[in-house]
């Protein structure tokens, strides 16, 4: 038996069963058995995926915003143009463009503008995605009309409202007054304030579907059995609105929010067709008075600088923003 067993164990030999390997040996095994070739596909087929994605970012996104840079600190005129670049100036187009009156009064208004349609565009479209979230006659109709707004383009959409402000005998101005809500024609167009007000007005009509769109697809996520708790314990209808729906819709309210400012803050469309910037600027946003600076002005420089002061303003949305969700997710995760 003794004999037998050496017989079958040699020194030097693996005392592994029969048809069993090594993990070790089965490891490299496996990786002499996989080819050059698919290796090399594996990391070349991701790469190709994602190279539209980088030229994308690189040429659309990345060019432009180092092109902005470079020539909001040089004096880029129509020589610059022509040459590629100009005369390095430092930061003078940005002194140049804050110590503008226009400038400020473009910042001030961007400021009421962005506040005004953000806040009515959110308060809206959450009172009508409550109404839309209700069964009811011509429910499922209303639904599908509140996207006609968002379907069609803001030119098209400023040409309409221009028309509905543009005279003292408009359709709004009639309106209003056979509703004897007015004595008189308003001055929509040709005085600052009025005109401020109809810009508010045509961008709150314009955003207020997307707004509508995505608080509706917020409730439809909710859990109906909390609500039907809440209900058997008691809560009205304001109680089960503000400790039940406002906190569990806080993330959607978030992203609206975010996306509200951004969009609003860049809007250009609707104040070149409605008042083009006036009466005299005073409608002037800092989007519609980067263009004046540098198609009617051609001074390409300053309007790069006032137009890095808009970036800059939707970096520090879109940095509070972040900041928040972080937040918001850090306090989940220790309630959890």
């Amino acid at each position: 038996m003794d004999s037998l067993l050496t017989t079958a164990s040699p020194p030097g030999h693996d005392t592994a069963p029969a048809g069993l390997v090594p993990s070790h040996g089965r490891r490299s095994n496996m990786r002499s058995t996989i080819s050059p070739l698919r290796r090399l596909r594996a990391k070349v087929v991701p790469a190709l995926f994602l190279a539209p994605v980088t030229l994308y970012v690189l040429f659309f996104f990345a060019y432009p915003l180092a092109f902005g840079v470079v020539i909001s600190v040089e004096n880029y005129g129509f020589s610059a143009l022509v040459h590629g670049s100009g005369p390095f100036v430092g930061l003078a187009n940005y002194r140049e463009a804050l110590s503008d009156p226009v400038t400020i009064a473009a910042l001030r208004n961007t400021v009421v503008f962005t506040v005004s349609s953000v806040f009515f565009q959110v308060t809206l479209g959450l009172a009508l995605a409550l109404l839309l979230n209700q069964t009811f006659f011509l429910s499922n109709f209303l639904r599908r009309l509140v996207l006609v707004p968002w379907l069609l383009p803001l030119v098209a959409t400023g040409t309409i409202f221009a028309q509905l402000f543009g005279s003292q005998n408009s359709l709004v101005n009639s309106v209003l007054q056979r509703l004897h809500l007015v004595t008189q024609p308003i001055p929509w167009l040709i005085q600052f304030n009025w005109a401020m007000v109809a810009l508010v007005i045509v961008n709150i009509w314009a955003g207020l579907p997307f707004n509508t769109i995505v608080f509706y697809a917020g409730l439809q996520d909710l859990d109906a059995t909390l609500f039907e708790a809440s209900r058997v314990d008691g809560a009205n209808a304001w109680q089960r609105f503000r400790h039940l729906t406002m906190p569990l819709l806080r993330p959607v309210t978030s992203i609206v929010l975010l996306l509200g400012i951004i969009g609003t803050v860049k809007v250009f469309d609707l104040v070149m067709v409605i008042t083009q910037g006036g009466p005299d600027n005073e409608t002037q946003l800092l989007s519609t008075w980067a263009y004046s600076v540098a198609f009617t002005n051609f001074n390409f420089g300053e309007a790069a600088a006032i137009g890095n002061i808009l970036l800059i303003i939707c970096m520090v949305a879109a940095a509070i923003y972040i900041r928040r969700l972080r937040k918001e997710r850090a306090h989940l995760g220790r309630s959890v």
